[in-house]
């Protein structure tokens, strides 16, 4: 059984940073993609970014573009969230993602507040 573990949610203000980091329980290589989701209070789950399994290619909603960045580091088996400028219709549950051959995986989530 595949576990992903979310770390780094918080309370930050406008316009600061979080890293949100995603532990995987086996070799990233494993996965089409990984990614983040978020969902806010009476909104429905959206894309934050994802990146290929294999690494390189990202892709991002467009309400984050410019300012998350993700990355992943293979021999760690760890993907992260750079989260810069947060804002406050940032604020949400994130969740990990990842897809593979034998499923779709979900972590528990981590709640991030950026207040005013």
């Amino acid at each position: 059984q595949v576990q992903l573990v979310e770390s780094g949610g918080g309370l930050v203000q406008t316009g600061g940073s979080l890293r949100l980091s995603c532990g995987v329980s086996r070799s990233i290589f494993t996965f089409y993609v990984l990614g983040w989701y978020r969902q806010a209070p009476g909104k429905q789950r959206e894309l934050v970014a994802n990146i290929a399994g294999s690494g390189g290619i990202t892709n991002y909603g467009d309400s984050v573009k410019g300012r998350f960045s993700i990355s992943s580091d293979n021999p760690k088996n760890t993907v992260y969230l750079q989260m810069n400028s947060l804002k406050a219709e940032d604020t949400a549950v994130y969740f990990c993602n990842a897809k593979s051959m034998d499923g779709i995986y979900w972590g528990q989530g981590t709640q991030v507040t950026v207040s005013s």
